[in-house]
């Protein structure tokens, strides 16, 4: 981790873990296969749209797990590159 890489981890991190998981797991990697996977993935296979309650949940969860387990990745690159836990 560089130093331009660690002041932008500084502020991401000062907005906190749930903030990140919400934007960066769920919004921006659980909707968009959410939507993928239900409704275009079907439409190009010429397939019935799977339940959309079922794969909502799914991909909710799946955005959280992802986002979370980037947030680990990058306080532990963050720690090692020196950085402070305050």
């Amino acid at each position: 981790m560089n130093r331009e890489e660690l002041e932008k981890w500084k502020v991401t991190r000062q907005k906190g873990m749930l903030r990140y998981v919400l934007v960066s797991g769920v919004l921006s990697y659980g909707f968009p296969m959410f939507v993928g996977m239900t409704f275009i993935l079907p439409f190009i296979r010429h397939q019935n749209i799977p339940s959309i309650g079922l794969s909502a949940i799914i991909w909710t969860i799946s955005g959280a797990l992802f986002g979370w387990a980037i947030w680990l990745l990058q306080e532990h690159q963050y720690r090692k590159a020196g950085g402070s836990d305050v």
